[in-house]
């Protein structure tokens, strides 16, 4: 960590780590007690809340499995990400290729191929029907991993925690409105998607999460794929055998991709799809201002809308900023998204990436 006061102080930084923690918080460092002494004018403003955050990091902890240490990485495989996929031996395979700093990024993607595959067993990822129906309400990854019938140690969280996220995202808006009750049909509006783009076919996992439901998805981009599950490498694994477009028609997931920003585009959307929620994953709503019109005119529509971002204080400096156009505060407070991407846990982290959920407006 970098000294909290490094570019404030006239004094430069002592060499070395700044292992200098603040005690009430636990989420600030420094390298002097100068330097703390000279930051708190800035820092007495968060202290608490950051201190409320950092109780957390225990929940954030709890994911069925982790990614190896820093400390486990060599020359070959330079960042955590690649290590571990190594290590489970999924690096640049399937669609793990765009989860590591070694895979193409989005720009360069060409073919939106939705017959990408998991490269596990059958035992280790949800490539078919799930034996069981869906609980009433899953709250947890364990929760997912014993109903799909997997076991903690498998990766699939890794790439699953977009639908499951959405799936997050839909049961809170449930809680609010009744404009989705159950009925056969479910629109979304997906804002801002990134590397989903590379890995559409994980999408078709809402097809086991709500099953008898079709289910349409406008996002943000360049393509328009048909979402079915993503296949295992056991070649006798019924995933392998063709599912005909007639066999979709009560249990589809449609992606629809539009390129340019929603409030250009939502227009031309809106003409066939009216959708029941709206939902903005990662959004880093405080670091780009092209989501001000965004929110403004999601907030003219009056539809249910929720922005996630990748850790407690970017949900909060997002929400400051909502309610700034909005003029109202949330509908619900910030929350700790338990569908969060598993990370590596590291000791000297400010915050581990949660995904913390905040519902916007239009409830």
């Amino acid at each position: 960590m970098e000294c909290a006061a490094k570019g404030l102080a006239a004094e430069p930084c002592a060499g070395g780590v700044a292992d200098r923690r603040c005690g009430s918080c636990g989420a600030v460092a420094y390298c002097s007690r100068a330097h703390q002494i000279m930051h708190w004018r800035v820092h007495k403003e968060e202290c608490e809340r950051f201190a409320g955050q950092m109780r957390h990091i225990d929940l954030l902890s709890q994911f069925p499995f982790t990614f190896l240490e820093p400390s486990a990485l060599n020359h070959e495989f330079p960042s955590t990400r690649c290590f571990f996929l190594q290590t489970i031996k999924l690096h640049q395979k399937g669609l793990w290729k765009s989860e590591c700093i070694c895979g193409p990024d989005v720009a360069s993607a060409k073919d939106l191929s939705i017959a990408a595959e998991w490269n596990l067993q059958s035992s280790l990822c949800p490539c078919t029907e799930p034996e069981n129906p869906v609980p009433a309400v899953l709250t947890s990854w364990e929760d997912y991993y014993q109903w799909r019938s997997l076991p903690l140690h498998s990766p699939v969280a890794v790439l699953l925690h977009w639908p499951l996220t959405l799936y997050h995202c839909l049961q809170l808006s449930r809680l609010q409105t009744s404009r989705y009750d159950g009925q056969d049909t479910l629109c979304i509006h997906y804002l801002g998607p990134e590397k989903e783009l590379l890995r559409l076919a994980v999408f078709g996992e809402l097809r086991a999460l709500f099953p008898g439901v079709q289910i349409h998805i406008e996002l943000v981009g360049p393509e328009v794929p048909e979402s079915r599950y993503a296949r295992c490498s056991d070649e006798s694994c019924c995933c392998k055998s063709y599912v005909g477009p007639e066999d979709l028609s009560c249990t589809a997931v449609t992606l629809k991709l539009w390129k340019g920003f929603y409030h250009e585009r939502c227009h031309d959307i809106m003409k066939d799809s009216n959708p029941h929620l709206i939902v903005a994953p990662n959004a880093g709503v405080a670091a780009y201002p092209s989501w001000m019109p965004t929110i403004e005119i999601i907030r003219q529509m009056g539809i249910p809308a929720i922005f996630t971002d990748f850790c407690e204080e970017a949900a909060h400096l997002a929400s400051c900023c909502i309610s700034s156009i909005t003029g109202q505060p949330l509908k619900i407070p910030i929350q700790v998204n338990p569908f969060r991407q598993p990370v590596a846990a590291d000791n000297n982290a400010l915050y581990l990436p949660c995904y913390s959920n905040c519902f916007v407006f239009g409830m």
